[in-house]
This record gives structure tokens, sequence and C-alpha cells, in this order.
């Protein structure tokens, strides 16, 4: 398994030495670590890591901003250590793209298992996604394919099997998708109205 890349954000050196520590403990990592909040969105996108981890007192809204633009470019996990929140920042934090959003002490022993997690978490998430945007597009596939289908039906006055027989025919004998063929016929019904 290739080396995992993470940024480490963290103003204090003590804390970022001792996430530092605490990672090398626990794995072989290429860690960046940034000292400043400014330019986080550039900084993130220049190195590229797989992993961001946070570790901040109390998240400012102007972090989370410059979190929410460094990872909606390329989505990656994102896990944030808080010593302090309240509902709105929570919020905006999950909302700016953290997998895991975690309030408390900082303990060394706590950090593999909350990367692990919010990796874990980014990953059901994508694949969630994923199948809700390939869902979404099977569902207006099917609504072309049924309009085109009704189109047919009242022109030829045929049943709708037998209209989606002839889409279903006419794609095949042209090597194109049903919906593109579906599309068609959508667009030359409109034309000739």
């Amino acid at each position: 398994m290739p080396r995992l890349s993470i940024v480490l954000i963290e103003k204090i050196p003590e804390r970022a030495a001792l996430i530092t520590e605490a990672l090398a403990a626990e794995g072989d990592y290429d860690l960046t670590v940034i000292d400043t909040d400014r330019g986080l969105a550039r900084r993130i996108a220049e190195i590229a890591p797989d992993l961001v981890l946070i570790d901040i007192e109390n998240p400012s809204r102007d972090v989370l901003e410059e979190l929410s633009l460094a990872t909606s470019a390329m989505e990656r996990p994102v896990a944030m250590f808080v010593d302090r929140s309240d509902r709105g920042l929570t919020r905006a934090a999950i909302e700016a793209g953290v997998s895991a959003y975690v309030v408390g002490d900082l303990r060394a022993e706590r950090i593999t298992p909350i990367l692990d997690a919010a990796i874990a978490r980014f990953h059901m998430f994508h694949r969630m996604r994923a199948e809700l945007a390939a869902t979404r597009a099977a569902l207006e596939e099917r609504k072309v394919i049924d309009r085109a289908k009704g189109i047919v039906m009242k022109t030829k006055g045929i049943t709708e099997d037998e209209a989606y027989a002839l889409l279903r025919r006419s794609a095949m004998d042209q090597k194109r998708k049903l919906v593109e063929i579906a599309q068609a016929v959508i667009t030359a019904a409109e034309l000739l109205k």
C-alpha cells in the first residue's frame, strides 16, 4: 500500500510535534505541517495530500471557508480536532467537508483510529454520492425514454410495449444507446410541433 500523504494544519509547535510523533509511531506517512491558516486552499492544492488533519483550538468561519475551498476541487478526507465548539461551527465544519470532527483533548493514542474513521467515513459518503448521481442519471434517462415512448405511441397508434420495442430495435440497428434514440425522437417531435 502506498504511503499516505497527510497535511497537518497546526499553529502550535508543541501540538504539531505531539501529532507528528504519534503518526510516526503508528506508521509511515508523508507528513507536511502547515503552521498558518492563511492561503490554506492554495497550500493544500499544491501539496495534494490524501488526508487533511486540522488541530485548532476553536475554528473560525474563515478557516472553515478556506477548508471548504481547499477540499471542494479535489475531495479528500478531513479530520478536525477542536478544543471547543458550538452547533453552528460543527454544522459549518461538516458542510465544509470535514469527515471527522472531534471535540476534546488531543491524545496521541486517539489520532490514528480517528484518521482511520475519517477515511472510512469519507469513502462511504463518496460511494453514496456516486450511487446517488448514478441513480439520478438513470432516472433522467428513464424519463426521456418514457417521454419518447409516449410520442411514438401517439404518433403510430401502438402500445407501450410496441413503442419500446421499436425504440430498442432502432437503437440496436444504429448501434446507439436507447436514451440517445429517445432524445432524438423528442427533439424531432418538438421540431415538428
